[in-house]
Parts: C-alpha cells; structure tokens; sequence
C-alpha cells in the first residue's frame, strides 16, 4: 500500500465497507477490503445497534492495513449514543426503526408548533427524527453528559475527541439551518438538556490521531489522521455527484432513496415545509434540500422475509410481471421491521410476488417524480437531469422506470458515491484537492456512467403517474 491511501469507512443500514481510496493526481481507484453487516438487534426493550461490535468491525478492518495517511467514517443519520461524565457508553444505541418515537410528535408539536421548529431547522418532519428519539429517552437523559450520533461515537473511540460532524448534526431536526450551530433556543423550549450538544465542526475537519491502544491494536501509527468527512452517508454521496449544476438533481438510491437537489442556502418557505421538504448540511457550505423516500428497505424486508433471495433474482421477477398496480411507499406503517410482503399485499391486493416487487419499483419512481416537480415548485429551478448513485445505480430496471416516470434523463453512477464522496473529503482534509469543482472533475474521471432516456411512449407512463396521484389524494380523502 503506498502512502496515499486513504480508508473510508462507509456504514448503512444493512451492511458496512471499509474501502481504500488511492489516488493518482488524477482519479481515485476504490478498494473495498472488509465488508460486514450492520444488524439492528431486538431485546426486550427495544431495536438496538450494536455499536461495540460496529468499532470492532473498524478496528479489525485497520488491523489489516500496512499504512493509512487519513481515516473517515459516514454512517446513517439520526440516530446516536449517550456518553456519561466519564465519556461511558450509557446503553447501546436505539436503531430509528424501533418506531416508539412516533408516539411523543404530537407532544413535541404541542410544546414547540411545526412552523416554528421548520423555520429554525428547515428539517422533514420524521418520527425517526434525533428531536423525537430524545424525547423517549427517559432517564438516560439524567446520567448524559454527551450526545454524539453514529459516525461521531465511532471517530470518538478512535480519537478521544467529541464533537458532532454538521452534515450528519442536521439530521437531528435541532440544528439552526442558517447559522450552522445548535439551536439552543428551540433545545430549551423542548426541555431538552443545553449539555449534551458538543461543538459542531465542519466536513473536513481533522480531529486528530489515533488513541495509543488503537494504534497499538491495529498497528498503524498514532500520527494518521481521522477526518470529520461529510460523516451522513448521503452528505458523503452527494459529494460525488457528478454534477450539481442547476438543471439536475441527485437521488441517492440504497436502503432510503434521498431525492435532492443542491443549493447555497436554505430552502425555509411556506411552499418548502407544506412539502415536507428537508434542508440537510452539505460539504463546503451547501445545502441539500431533498426528501427522504422509503427506498429499497421495502425490497430488503420482503427479501428476508422470503428467505434472502438474490436481489438480481427479485429484479429479473419484478420486470416480468405486466405492472400498474401502486401504493405510497411513504407509508408509515411501512417504516418498521416486520411482514413486509403482507403490508404490501394489504395494500395492493395481492399476494404474488412477482406483481409485489413490481409495484413496489414502479411506486417508487412515482414517487421520485412527486418529490422532483415540488423541488421545483419550491426553487424555480427546471430539472432535466437526475443522477442516481449509490447502490440502486446497479438496478437497471429502476433506473429506466425512474426516467420512464419522472419524464427526466437518468445518469446512473457512481455505485460507490458515499465511499468515493469519503476519500474525497479526506483529500481535500489533506490538501491535495480543492472544493467541490475540481472534486467532481475527479468524480468524472474515476467514474462510468450509463445513461438512461425516458420512453417515448409517454401516455402509458402518463396514465400510471395520474393513477399514482390518484392514490396520495386517497389518502389526503380518508386520512
């Protein structure tokens, strides 16, 4: 390994990467050299991550290296662990999926109204949201001195340094959209303790080496470096974009589907909360205003459900099955862990699998193309061009459905955007690259894309778009 290699540790919802990034003064070539799963575990109490097995996973991964000039690590959002006074894990973290946050929104609304914490925070509301998950805390909260979410705890027990990463702090809904710190006054009204909120650093930021007995345990040296990146798996994709021009948007495509565009500021209007619509932090002073959609977590449920098939397999059923039967993939009651074929079935009337799977594509791109049209009814921007990265950039038959529906050309890659979007932080942490520009040249040279253009037979994709619609106002009707 030479000593330009830099390891970015990439963690989703179903399984972590440790890759190798290399690059040659041109383009970043990615090794991926461990991959593990990321389970959430149910106890009695709840849905946990094991975030000690997670660190043994990144320690175990550097142990196998010769050498590393810098280290990164993106994970999820939202979600995070408690410390004590003596920096002690409190109890493990609780997965966003274990669904008993739901229950305290209407309280949280009652004490600070929704306009209120949207025109601080400009945050989608979601019940998964850090805000809601505190407020279900209970007596953790008494013994907590710090709060540090995924990517924070993991860089914390490499380095001894706290602090809370912005890109992944805005997935909290108590971060200020505008001045880029805490929003104390809006922590203070939901009774919240001012304490256990660290400094806010930017993407970018080295924290510092490695802890003596981790460098001990992993035998590299104490001096390498660990970079604050876009710590948010989808702040790290989005770096990686090819293109952030004004007429494109981005879908990062993988467990969640985040369907986004890129700005110089926040999003805060009437017209932006009446959607829904969330402005996350993003690499050098960005904001990505996107909505997060329910994503291939509906084909990974019904995939254990059905015994782990292969999901080329699902893919290949999914396009033989004749189409045009839909739900809203945002259901709520979609969100949790459990009998996935059967909320579906419930919900489209259906119980084969092949039409299941198909309906749960063609649902999404519906989707996608709701969220498009009000992302431009929110900025005025006309978008003619989507890239999909991440993982569903490998799903040929979503990505031509994507531009089948949305009417919108597909630009599919790069696969590994959150891990290419890592090094390249790293790089710029580094200096040997400068801002986002020259970071997507090197994206464009490191990177095949396959294009995708809508199918000219536009009154059949019109004609299942307006039944789509037909759905979501269902529910507006009965709701």
């Amino acid at each position: 390994m030479t000593a330009a290699s830099y390891v970015a540790f990439d963690l989703g919802a179903e399984s972590g990467r440790a890759v190798v990034g290399r690059f040659d003064g041109g383009a970043i070539a990615l090794e991926e050299v461990r991959r593990f799963p990321t389970p959430s575990v149910r106890l009695p109490d709840g849905l946990y991550w094991d975030a000690l097995g997670l660190f043994r996973e990144l320690t175990g991964a550097l142990g196998g290296l010769d050498r590393a000039r810098s280290i990164g690590i993106d994970t999820w959002g939202v979600d995070f662990g408690l410390l004590d006074e003596h920096g002690t894990l409190i109890a493990n973290p609780l997965s966003y999926r274990d669904g008993r946050a739901a229950a305290v929104v209407g309280e949280a609304l009652g004490r600070v109204p929704a306009e209120e914490i949207y025109a601080t925070t400009g945050i989608q509301f979601m019940p998964i949201n850090t805000l809601f998950q505190l407020l279900v805390a209970g007596d953790r909260l008494d013994r907590a001195e710090t709060l540090l979410l995924m990517p924070d705890l993991l860089a914390y027990w490499l380095t001894g340094e706290r602090h809370a990463e912005e890109t992944n702090a805005s997935t909290t809904q108590l971060l200020d959209a505008r001045t880029g710190d805490w929003a104390r006054g809006l922590i203070e009204e939901l009774g919240l303790p001012q304490r256990l909120f660290p400094q806010v650093v930017e993407a970018g930021t080295t924290l510092g080496g490695l802890l003596p007995h981790v460098a001990d345990a992993t035998g590299l040296a104490a001096s390498t470096a660990v970079v604050a990146v876009a710590t948010h798996d989808t702040a790290s994709a989005v770096v990686a974009v090819p293109s952030a021009s004004p007429g494109t948007a981005y879908i990062s495509s993988g467990t969640w589907s985040l369907v986004g565009v890129e700005l110089d500021a926040p999003a805060l209007s009437e017209q932006a909360r009446a959607a829904n619509l969330t402005n996350e932090r993003g690499f050098g002073g960005t904001t990505r205003l996107l909505k997060n959609v329910m994503g291939l977590w509906l084909v990974q449920e019904c995939r254990r459900a059905w015994g782990g098939a292969d999901y080329a397999e699902l893919v290949e059923l999914a396009a033989s099955a004749p189409g045009g039967v839909l739900f809203d993939p945002d259901l709520p009651e979609l969100l949790t862990p459990g009998d996935m074929p059967a909320r579906i079935a419930a919900l489209c009337g259906t119980t084969d699998r092949a039409a299941i799977l198909r309906a749960i594509f063609e649902s999404l791109a519906c989707r996608y193309r709701h969220v498009l049209d009000e992302l431009e009814a929110v900025t005025g921007r006309a978008i003619h061009t989507v890239h999909v990265i991440g993982g569903g950039a490998r799903n040929v038959f979503l990505c031509q459905l994507t531009a089948d529906l949305t009417r919108r050309a597909v630009l599919a890659g790069p696969v590994e955007a959150a891990a290419l979007g890592n090094v390249l932080v790293q790089l710029h942490a580094s200096g040997d690259l400068g801002g986002l520009t020259e970071m997507r040249e090197v994206v464009r040279r490191s990177t095949a894309l396959e294009a995708f253009e809508p199918d000219p037979a536009l009154d059949r994709w019109t004609t299942l778009y307006d039944r789509f619609l037909t759905v979501l106002d269902s529910e507006v009707l009965t709701g």
